[in-house]
C-alpha cells in the first residue's frame, strides 16, 4: 500500500490534470528544447555546443553554472559535473553564471517539492513528480533554491559535457579519417593513439559544435570519475579572499548614480505624504521620488554617492499610513491560536484512523504538547542591492539574485519590454538563504532607473531597511497529540500546524494577479512527510491570513516543523520510557538510509556512553530536500548557563559530489539553525518590526560556536541536496539536549526566552 494514504486519490487527480494540460495546451512547448542563449552572445572564434558550454579557438573553455553562488560552492561543483565528462580539469576552465534564460529552468525544485513524502517512490508519487516536471518546463523559471542545484544538474551538465566530448572526437575523426571510437580525450585535447596525432579542443571547436546534436554520448561509470566524488579547490575563493569586486554591491559603471529607499515600515501601508525639500537641498542629491510597487510604497533618494543618498533619505519627512496587520506579536499569536481552535484545515497525508484510537485511549496513555516559533529574518551579510540601466532599447540589471527570470518578469511588467530585451547579470551573493529569490530590490532599482534618463542607478538598502521589511520566515504554532500502546510506543499521532502560507505570499509578490490557493505543503514540510512507521497518523495545516510578507527561508517549513515534530517524538520516547534513539530506530526500521545516519551519529557521539554530571545530549532526525540527516547536540551546565559544546551530524544525500564542500554546507546549516534556536526572532509592536540590525538580531558568534563533526553516507537511492538539510534537526536536538540536562521541556523558540546561554 502506498505510504501516501488518503492523499493518493487527490495526487492522482492533480497529476492527471497537469499532464492533460501539458498535452492539450503546451506539449509543443514542452517537447521543444529551449533556445541556446549563448548563440547570440559569442565572441569571434567562439563556438557553443549547448547552453552550458563555449569553447574558443584559443582553447579558452567556458562553463555556464546557472545557479547563484552565495557561499554554498555550487559555482565549483556545477562546473565539475560538466568538466568530468568533457575530460578537462577545473584549472582549464572559466566559470560564468550565464544570463537569465528558460534554458536554465529549475525542474528539480518543483518536482522534488511535490506535496508528498520524499521517501515514497510508488507509481502515484512518481507520476505526480513527472507531472510537476512538465509544469516546470512550461513555466521555465530559473532560480536557486530548495537545495536543488546539484539534483537538477546532475544529469543535465554531465550530458552536456559528454555530448561535447563526443562531438570533438567526431570532428577529429573526420579531420584524420579515422574512427571516432578509436580516439581518446584528456586535459582538453583529442589524441589518436595509433598515429600520435593530437588537437586541442579549441582547434576543433568550430568544426565540432555543429556535430553536438548528432552524436550519441554515454556517461562515464562512477568508477572512472577523476573529479566528482573528490574535494575540489573552490574556484571562487581567490577572488573572495583578495577582495575582488565580484558582489552586487561592488558594481561600478560609468556615469552611475546611487540610490536608497525608505519603504513604509508597516507592511501593506501606503504613503500619505512626503516632503523631500530638505533632502533635495543637500549636496549631491539628484531626486527624491515616490515608489509604488507590489512590494510596498515608499520614497527613493538618488544622489552622487550612496552615503549622501542615505543621509538625504533620513532628512526626508514621510507620513505613513498604517498597514492592515495586527499591531503586536501577541495579536498575531492569537490568530494562530484561533486557527488551531477552528475547523478549517487541509491534510496531505493520513494513515489509519487516529480519531478512533484516541476515542478508546486511556487518559494516562495520552501525550499532548503545543509549540510555537517566531518570524525570522534572513540577515544576509551583503545588504540588498541592485544596479539597473533603462534605455530606449531595453533594460540591464546587475544583481546578487537567486531568480534571474523572476527579475525579468518584474522588469517586463515595469517597463513593457519583452524578455529578450531584458538582460540580467547575476553577481556573486553575500548570502542568500532564500531572501534573494525576492526581486524587490531589483524592482525598485528599475523603477528609479526609468526616471534617470539612461544613466545606471545602483540602489543599496540600509540593513535596517532590509530587517524591518522582510520577507520573513513565518511564525507558526502547533498542537500535537499521541496515544501510547501498552509498551509505551505511539499507536496514533496527530498534529495541527498554523502558519501563514509562504507560497501564497511569495507568488503573490513575484507574479501580481496570479491566483494562489489550496493546500500549501510548506506549512507542513518536516511533519507530514517524515518516514516514521506510526500506524494511525495525521498532520493538518491551518493557513493564517496575515499581511506580513513571508518567504523562503533556509529550509522553509522544515525549519519550524522539524523543531515541533522532533521535539514531540522525543516527548513520546520519554513518556513511554524509551531511549530517544532506540525509539527512532524502531519507527524508522523500514528505511536503511535513516538507520544508517542514526547509527552513524550514535557512534560519532558515543550515545550509549554516559556523560559526566552537568552534561547531556539530545537527538533529532529529519528527511529534508532528499537528504537523510541525524544530529546530536551536546550541552553543558556552566554555573546555570547552557553552553553548546558539540554537534555531531550524519547525513546521507545518496551521492556526494564534493565531500569537503558538502560537509561545509552541513556545518553552515547547523550554525544557521543554532542562531535561530538560541536567540533570533522578529517581533512587532504598533504594527512595525522592532528589530533593526545585528545588535538586536544577533547570529551565533565564534566564541559560542560548538565543535561540529560531520560524516557522510551514500546509502540513499535518491540524490539529495546540501544547502538546507543541516538546519532543521539542530533546533530540536538542542531543545532535547537541554531537557536531558535540566528535565524541563522548552517548546518555544528562541530558547533564550527561558534559557540563559553562555
Amino acid at each position: 500500500m502506498s505510504t501516501l494514504g488518503t492523499v493518493t486519490r487527490r495526487s492522482f487527480l492533480v497529476s492527471a490534470v497537469a499532464l492533460a494540460g501539458g498535452v492539450a495546451f503546451g506539449y509543443y512547448r514542452y517537447a521543444t528544447p529551449a533556445e541556446n542563449p549563448l548563440e547570440n552572445d559569442l565572441s569571434p572564434g567562439e563556438a557553443t555546443f549547448n547552453p552550458f558550454l563555449k569553447i574558443a579557438t584559443d582553447n579558452h573553455i567556458t562553463i555556464i553554472a546557472p545557479r547563484a553562488e552565495m557561499g554554498q560552492g555550487s559555482y565549483t561543483t556545477l562546473a565539475a559535473l560538466l568538466a568530468e565528462e568533457l575530460d578537462v580539469t577545473l584549472d582549464q576552465v572559466t566559470i560564468e553564471h550565464g544570463q537569465a534564460s528558460a534554458a536554465y529552468y529549475n525542474a528539480a525544485a518543483m518536482r522534488e517539492g511535490a506535496p508528498l513524502p520524499q521517501f515514497d517512490d510508488g507509481i502515484v508519487a512518481e507520476s505526480l513528480r513527472g507531472a510537476l516536471g512538465v509544469v516546470a518546463k512550461l513555466v521555465s523559471i530559473q532560480f536557486t533554491g530548495g537545495s536543488s542545484s546539484m539534483i537538477d544538474h546532475f544529469d543535465k551538465l554531465r550530458h552536456a559535457g559528454a555530448t561535447a566530448r563526443e562531438a570533438l572526437k567526431a570532428a577529429a575523426a573526420a579531420r584524420w579519417n579515422v574512427a571516432a571510437d578509436s580516439l581518446e580525450t584528456n586535459a582538453g585535447a583529442v589524441t589518436d593513439p595509433a598515429s600520435g596525432r593530437s588537437a586541442t579542443y579549441g582547434e576543433l571547436a568550430l568544426e565540432a559544435a555543429p556535430l553536438s546534436a548528432k552524436v550519441e554520448a554515454r556517461l562515464k561509470p562512477r568508477s572512472d570519475w577523476t573529479i566528482l566524488g573528490r574535494p575540489q579547490p573552490r574556484k571562487d575563493m581567490l577572488a573572495k579572499v583578495t577582495g575582488a569586486p565580484i558582489f552586487g554591491v561592488d558594481v561600478d559603471l560609468p556615469d552611475m548614480l546611487y540610490a536608497t529607499v525608505r519603504m513604509n515600515p508597516s507592511p501593506g501601508g501606503r504613503v500619505r505624504s512626503f516632503d523631500g525639500k530638505a533632502a533635495r537641498a543637500m549636496p549631491g542629491v539628484k531626486q527624491v521620488i515616490a515608489i509604488d510597487s507590489p512590494y510596498g510604497q515608499g520614497i527613493a533618494v538618488v544622489a552622487d554617492n550612496t552615503w549622501r543618498a542615505f543621509k538625504a533619505s533620513e532628512a526626508t519627512t514621510v507620513e505613513w499610513e498604517k498597514g492592515p496587520i495586527p499591531a503586536s506579536t501577541a495579536e498575531m499569536e492569537a490568530l494562530h491560536t484561533a486557527a488551531l481552535d477552528g475547523t478549517e484545515s487541509f491534510s496531505l497525508r493520513t494513515l489509519g484512523d487516529p480519531d478512533l484510537i484516541f476515542a478508546d485511549a486511556a487518559r494516562e496513555n495520552l501525550v499532548e504538547a503545543e509549540y510555537e516559533v517566531p518570524f525570522l529574518s534572513h540577515a544576509t551579510m551583503e545588504p540588498m542591492n541592485a544596479t539597473a540601466l533603462v534605455k530606449d532599447t531595453g533594460v540591464e540589471v546587475w544583481a546578487p539574485n537567486q531568480g534571474p527570470t523572476i527579475i525579468q518578469y518584474a522588469a517586463a511588467r515595469i517597463t513593457g519590454f519583452a524578455h529578450d530585451k531584458i538582460k540580467v547579470h547575476t553577481t556573486f551573493l553575500g548570502g542568500g538563504f532564500g531572501r534573494r529569490i525576492e526581486p524587490d530590490y531589483a524592482d525598485y532599482a528599475i523603477r528609479i532607473a526609468q526616471r534617470m534618463k539612461g544613466r545606471p542607478v545602483k540602489i543599496t538598502w540600509t540593513r535596517e531597511e532590509d530587517m524591518t521589511h522582510g520577507p520573513y520566515r513565518p511564525m507558526a504554532k502547533s498542537r500535537y497529540k499521541a496515544a501510547l500502546d501498552q509498551t509505551g510506543k505511539p499507536k496514533a499521532v496527530t498534529g495541527s500546524v498554523a502558519s501563514p502560507s509562504v507560497i501564497a505570499s511569495a507568488l503573490g509578490r513575484y507574479f501580481p494577479g496570479l491566483p494562489v490557493g489550496g493546500p500549501d505543503n510548506s506549512v507542513l514540510d518536516g511533519a507530514y512527510n517524515q518516514p516514521y512507521a506510526i500506524e494511525n497518523y495525521r498532520i493538518d495545516g491551518r493557513k493564517v491570513d496575515l499581511a506580513v510578507p513571508v518567504g523562503f527561508w533556509r529550509s522553509v517549513g522544515y525549519s519550524f516543523n522539524t523543531f515541533m515534530h522532533e521535539s514531540f517524538i522525543d516527548e513520546i520516547a520519554h513518556a513511554g520510557g524509551h531511549d530517544p534513539l532506540a525509539l527512532r530506530r524502531e519507527l524508522l526500521a523500514a528505511h536503511p538510509a535513516a538507520l544508517g545516519v542514526i547509527d552513524k551519529v550514535a557512534d560519532m557521539s558515543k550515545w550509549s556512553s554516559p556523560l559526566p554530571t552537568g552534561r547531556a545530549r539530545g537527538l533529532a532526525f529529519a528527511l529534508s530536500f532528499g537528504t537523510w540527516v541525524a544530529e546530536v547536540v551536546e550541552v553543558a551546565d556552566r554555573n546555570g548557563s547552557i553552553e553548546v559544546t558539540k554537534v555531531f551530524c550524519a547525513a546521507d544525500p545518496g551521492i556526494v559530489l564534493d565531500p569537503l564542500n558538502f560537509k561545509a554546507q552541513m556545518m553552515s546549516g547547523i550554525v544557521y539553525g543554532l542562531s535561530a534556536a538560541i536567540s533570533q526572532e522578529i517581533t512587532f509592536a504598533d504594527g512595525m518590526v522592532q528589530q533593526s540590525n545585528f545588535h538586536d538580531y544577533d547570529a551565533l558568534r565564534i566564541s559560542q560556536c560548538p565543535a561540529i563533526s560531520v560524516e557522510l553516507l551514500e546509502n540513499s537511492e535518491r540524490m539529495g541536496g546540501g544547502g538546507e538539510p543541516g538546519t532543521p534537526p539542530v533546533m530540536p536536538a538542542l531543545a532535547n539536549a537541554i531537557f536531558a540536562l535540566t528535565g524541563k521541556r522548552h517548546r518555544r523558540l528562541p530558547l533564550s526566552h527561558e534559557v540563559r546561554f553562555v
